[in-house]
């Protein structure tokens, strides 16, 4: 049962290779989101952590995120 859902605004989270990162950590494992630039993005994530509060579990990230998955530890790399 998901206890909670936490939202923090903070500087760089990692590796600042990839502006607005968003890192979303559930029991299964941690997402990295990269260049997340519209305000609407913000509301749909804001969105999908009211869903997944209620569902008492982390649902499947909205689709439109798919394409902004990074690995931030391969980022070092280049």
């Amino acid at each position: 049962m998901l206890k909670r859902v936490q939202l923090t605004i903070s500087g760089c989270v990692g590796p600042c290779d990839v502006p607005n990162v968003v890192v979303i950590s559930t029991a299964t494992g941690t997402e990295w989101l990269g260049s997340i630039e519209k305000i609407e993005q913000y509301h749909t994530l804001l969105e999908w952590a009211v869903r997944c509060r209620d569902a008492g579990e982390a649902l499947a990230l909205p689709s439109e995120f798919h394409d902004r998955r990074i690995n931030p530890f391969l980022l070092l790399e280049r």
